[in-house]
């Protein structure tokens, strides 16, 4: 079952220009954003411990996409 709920996936579809979006379309979109956010999430986690904290911060985060 996913994590992210359709619906606001498919505001953020909506908000990039598209008229109509279809179920498949966002549940596709809803299982890219998982399998991404599990990867950033995981190097994320790996950074914070790297610098001894149990705390994952932004910093973290905004280096796992770097």
């Amino acid at each position: 079952m996913a994590e992210i709920p359709t619906a606001p996936v498919t505001r953020l579809m909506r908000n990039a220009g598209a008229e109509r979006v279809s179920e498949d379309a966002s549940q596709a979109l809803v299982e890219v954003l998982e399998e991404y956010g599990e990867k950033v999430a995981a190097k994320s986690v790996a950074l914070a411990k790297h610098a001894g904290r149990k705390t994952v911060k932004a910093e973290d985060v905004l280096e796992a996409v770097a």
